[in-house]
């Protein structure tokens, strides 16, 4: 649907358009007849006033009432047919009606008169079949923008409802972990978990977050980890902001990489190290995240659940293509992932 404002900025030009093209007369020295054009009264009589109105109503019949109901239905030789006579029609009118008025002229050939008609009502047509035939195509790529933005914002709204179920679930197994222990940290956790709860509730599902808000929720997640896993893991999480103003970003972008790390680098693993460090600076963010792994119980647990590295892919595509770049590196027993992401 064409916004009003649109629609008005569409009617403008087309007054505009039609005001220049009916102005040629004026620096055509000739008439029909041949005869030299003194003065504006002869230019914009009768005969070509009649002839304008003529041509802009087949214009217009044409653009929006033959092509459309016609040929683009498939009824070409009703569209044929019909052009052709209302053509004759036009520019034998038109022609009559100049014979008529300009009686006092020394008589030309009627067929010449005539002639000079068809040859402006043929490039009448093919002007307005031309304008048709761009508004369409116009159309058709807006359609099929509008059509892709849909697609990719149905897509991300999947994405996103992908994190949040799987985030959650680890989050709350952890959270039962330190209640069969009876563990003193199960209400600070609870604290934390409540912290992310509302991130992800009311955050979450805004276009963008502050880089801000992203660093407390990030922050919120590995406290929380802390508190279950104390010193079975050796954590060093490091951020820094050099940046005065804050930055915008999409938001659950980072969480799967973090998430990731515990998730493989915990368990079984031999002394298991988690690194991860986050740097704003100017424009720029980025996220390095490493952790030890165990490669046979690595290729179990992406079995159970693989979705948050592919998530996190698809979701960079459609958001910060070329605008990002993502490396996943196993060395060994180590696993190592960087982000970085261009905010403008």
């Amino acid at each position: 649907m064409i916004k009003d404002s649109q629609k008005y900025t569409l009617i403008i030009t087309h007054i505009l358009a039609w005001a220049i093209c009916l102005s040629i007369p004026v620096f055509i020295y000739n008439n029909p007849y041949g005869e030299f054009i003194a003065n504006a009264e002869e230019k914009f009589g009768i005969p070509e006033t009649i002839a304008y109105i003529t041509f802009i109503c087949f214009f217009y019949l044409n653009a929006f009432v033959l092509l459309p109901k016609l040929f683009s239905q498939k009824k070409i030789v009703a569209y044929i047919v019909i052009t052709f006579l209302l053509l004759i029609i036009v520019a034998t009118t038109n022609a009559t009606i100049a014979s008529i008025y300009r009686a006092q002229v020394p008589p030309r050939p009627f067929i010449r008169v005539w002639a000079y008609r068809v040859f402006i009502s043929l490039a009448n047509l093919a002007l307005s079949t031309s304008y048709r035939l761009i508004m369409d195509n116009f159309k058709r790529e807006q359609f099929l923008k509008e059509k892709e933005k849909e697609n990719l914002i149905a897509e991300l709204s999947f994405l996103r409802s992908q994190i949040s179920p799987h985030f959650v679930f680890n989050v709350l197994n952890s959270v039962v972990s330190l209640v069969r222990k009876k563990s003193d940290q199960a209400e600070p956790v609870l604290m934390e978990l409540s912290n992310l709860m509302r991130y992800m509730l009311y955050e979450s599902d805004a276009e963008k977050v502050s880089v801000t808000k992203m660093i407390m929720y990030l922050t919120s997640y590995i406290n929380l980890q802390k508190m279950r896993f104390g010193d079975d893991i050796k954590l060093d999480f490091k951020i820094e902001n050099n940046t005065v103003n804050d930055h915008y970003i999409e938001p659950m972008l980072f969480i799967p990489l973090v998430e990731n790390a515990f998730k493989h680098g915990i368990g079984i693993v031999e002394h298991p190290e988690i690194r991860v460090v986050l740097k704003v600076s100017g424009q720029s963010i980025n996220l390095y995240v490493s952790n030890k792994y165990d490669s046979k119980t690595k290729v179990q647990k992406d079995k159970k659940s693989g979705i948050g590295l592919n998530n996190l892919k698809r979701r960079l595509d459609l958001l910060y293509q070329h605008k990002h770049q993502f490396a996943i590196i196993e060395n060994e027993n180590e696993f190592t992932a960087t982000l970085n992401i261009q905010l403008q």
